[in-house]
This record gives C-alpha cells, structure tokens and sequence, in this order.
C-alpha cells in the first residue's frame, strides 16, 4: 500500500509533554476508504488505505518513529479492524467518542477540519490522557453483533406492527402477522445460539449465572447486561452506572442550581435495563420496597424506574465483584 506524507497542520506544543518522555503519541482519523495518521513528536501526517495491507503499512511508520500509544476516533464501525489489528501488534489504542475531539477542537479554537487535522487532534487527545484502560475482551466483538442483531430484529417487529395497526386488508395484515412470527422465531434461535456460544467459554457461563440468579433478571436481560457492560465486577458502583447514563449529572453554577438529569452512556443496555425494571420490581423484594418508598415520597414513576434500573445495576456490580450468587438482604 503506498503511503503519503505531508506536513501537518497544527504546530507542535505543551500538549507533547502531558505524557512521559518515552509516550510517543499517534492519532489516526478514521474513514471507510482511508486511514489518516498523525505522530506528534515527527510533526507529520500519513495517509493509508483502510485495508490489512494499509494497517502493515500504518504499523510499519508507528514503529519508525517509536509509537506507542495510538489514539482512533469511533466512526460507526469502520475503526474495528485497525484497532484490532493495532492491538495485535502490541500498541496501546483508545478509542475516543467524536465528540470528545470535537470538544478538544473548540477548546483549541480550531474551526478548520479536514482528515489530517482531525488526525492531528486526536493525536494530541491521545497525549492528553492520564492512563489507559485494558482493551476489551475480544471475544465479544462477535457476541456484541449478534446481540445488535437480535435487537434490530426487535426493532423491525415493532415496525410491522406499527404499519400493521390501521391496516384493513385481510391479506395484507396476514402478511405483517406471518413476518411478526418469523421475526419472533428467529430471535428465539438467536437467543438460544448466543447463551450457547456463551456457555461454551467456563468464565463467561459462570458469569451469567451470576447476573441471572438476580431476582426479576431473566436470561435475555442477563446475556445483554454481560455483553454490553463486560466491565462489570471490575469496576465502582458510581462508574458502573456512569457508563450505562444511569448517573444523575449535577448542574450548579454560583446561585443557580438546576435539576439533575441522566444522560449519555451506552444506549442498548439502558434501554434493555429500564424494561427489565419495569418487571423486576413485581419481583424483586428489595428493589419493589425501594419503588414503593420513591412514589411515597411523591418521586415521579419515570424517575423511580430509573433509581431502580441504577439499584438494579448495582447488584449486577456486586455479585460479579464478589463471585457469589444474588442474596436478597428483604426478610
């Protein structure tokens, strides 16, 4: 694969020196086609394609110039391969959210933007951090997509029941009615094919079985809870229900003091949880006294799901960092 180099855009400044002297950071702009690469310490871009021969290419300069961190911005799937391939080679790689480089930009007043300047920055944002996290599981790359897979499945079924609900015609409704049966059919073989896959790896099935001996947690709710959030059990109670935007975000500024909101976080999950809420306080002893106690405090139902959906993750927390099966504390 034939690379270019060329000079960058942004001058160099303190951000190098934000990481020790033998840190040297990279950052790569991420495209369907192209890879656009920045190195801080060299002053220069290169461009590649975003194929397996363009990341040996990639990999071969990172080397030259003594890379070891490298920083990619999430672009709906098109940095999978290149991370993990980054990663094969011995890298360090953080995966940043667009926009947290969007945010570093408008910190920097940087209005331009092309492929190499968004390199650049997220070259410097790579600099910027204190410390990495350890890179995910690569098992559940695979899991992940089919449980994405399952969940668009459940996406279309709401669909055609939607377009089903004014629909006259016998035939036509028949037709929506067949497909909602199909679609309700193979989500049961995908569920029964992921929890097997699942079940084939010891840690993960013990794993499940943790999550699901939690009262009100069924399998589908458990396999989703273990896929999404696999840092579970290894991290706090706060960071936990950061991650899933299960967090209330407080807004005080001098005088003025607004209400706290959630927000953020990962999206599939929180969804998955808030309907696993909706039932697990029937069955839940403990957490069917905490909802009880939030509506006689005059909480609203919607925010006293979402006290329990974070309780909820709580205890998905706990008896994975404890390695011991859910005992309810209610008499």
């Amino acid at each position: 694969t034939k690379m270019s180099k060329t000079n960058t855009h942004l001058s160099k400044n303190q951000d190098d020196d934000r990481v020790g002297a033998a840190t040297v950071c990279a950052g790569i702009d991420v495209s369907k086609a192209w890879l656009d690469a920045a190195v801080i310490k060299t002053n220069s871009t290169y461009r590649c394609q975003n194929t397996s021969d363009g990341y040996g290419a990639l990999i071969t300069q990172f080397r030259k110039h003594n890379v070891t961190r490298v920083g990619l911005e999430a672009t709906g799937g098109y940095e999978q391969d290149v991370v993990l391939a980054l990663r094969d080679a011995g890298f360090e790689v953080h995966v940043f959210q667009p926009r947290q480089v969007r945010a570093y930009a408008n910190y920097r007043l940087q209005r331009a933007k092309t492929d190499r300047i968004d390199a650049q920055l997220i070259a410097l944002c790579t600099a910027g951090l204190d410390a990495l996290r350890p890179p995910p599981d690569g098992r559940f790359q695979a899991f992940a997509a089919r449980l994405t897979l399952i969940d668009q499945m459940s996406e279309d079924i709401t669909r055609t029941k939607t377009r089903a609900e004014h629909v006259k015609d016998t035939e036509i409704r028949a037709y929506h009615a067949s497909e909602i049966k199909r679609l309700r059919a193979a989500m049961r073989q995908a569920y029964a094919r992921l929890a097997s896959l699942i079940r084939t790896h010891d840690d993960l099935k013990d794993k499940l079985a943790l999550i699901e001996s939690i009262d009100g947690i069924g399998l589908r709710t458990a396999i989703a809870i273990l896929i999404r959030m696999p840092e579970l059990g290894s991290i706090s109670r706060e960071q936990a229900a950061a991650l899933i935007g299960l967090a209330p975000v407080t807004r005080e500024s001098g005088s003025s003091t607004k209400e706290s909101h959630i927000e953020g976080g990962r999206m599939r999950i929180r969804t998955a949880l808030f309907a696993c809420t909706q039932a697990a306080i029937q069955w839940n002893a403990e957490l069917k006294a905490f909802y009880a106690r939030l509506m006689s405090k005059g909480k609203h139902h919607r925010k006293s799901i979402i006290a329990c959906a974070r309780k909820l993750t709580i205890f998905d927390n706990t008896v994975l960092k404890r390695q011991t099966p859910w005992q309810s504390q209610t008499a």
